[in-house]
């Protein structure tokens, strides 16, 4: 059965990119114990930019640990040995890191049924050059559009808790758009 491996959620702070300050809260912490999950996401979590994180149908961000051996071997082959080589979880700004679900297993509509909580499936995620920058190499969003290891976005159907170790089901929705076509469809600009 799925579950979460890891909860993580972050504070929205200023870093420097590319010789900018820009806001960002993709930098994500494991916390322990269960936390509120509310139809804005998880509390305590935040994110800087409402355009494109956040809001009722990116509440929740979901990653699947699977993936992260791809973002270590990628790391490393950039020159980034010695740096965060275990890659903590919630490394790619998720906050769920979940185990036993892939992108290629999820529909856009598809519930994941939790003891406390039901989260929708809505989208996948889109890089942008703050993932670079968090990864520490320029083409990370390139390396994502071309793996299709993107996680997805889940909507908070009905609020309750989450916590690490929970596990769920998944219920099939209507099963019309899956997450790698939805993927696939927004990212051709990546993979120019």
């Amino acid at each position: 059965m799925p579950q979460v491996i890891s909860l993580q959620t972050g504070s929205a702070r200023r870093v420097l990119i590319n010789g900018r300050t820009v806001m960002t809260a993709i930098h994500k912490q494991p916390v322990a114990g269960p936390l509120p999950v509310l139809p804005l996401g998880v509390s305590g979590d935040e994110q800087a930019d409402l355009s494109v994180h956040g809001g009722l149908d990116k509440a929740v961000y979901a990653y699947p640990s699977e993936h992260y051996p791809l973002w270590q071997a990628a790391r490393q082959a950039a020159g980034l040995t010695g740096i965060d080589e275990t890659l903590p979880w919630g490394s790619m700004g998720e906050n769920l890191t979940l185990s036993g679900l892939l992108e290629s297993d999820v529909w856009v509509g598809d519930l994941l049924l939790f003891a406390n909580c039901v989260l929708r499936v809505t989208k996948p995620r889109e890089p942008c050059y703050k993932f670079n920058a968090a990864m520490g190499f320029n083409t990370a969003a390139k390396t994502m559009a071309q793996n299709g290891c993107c996680g997805f976005y889940l909507a908070v159907q009905e609020p309750g808790s989450l916590q690490a170790g929970d596990s769920f089901e998944l219920v099939p929705g209507p099963r019309s758009m899956g997450i790698p076509e939805s993927f696939r469809a927004k990212m051709f600009k990546h993979q120019r």
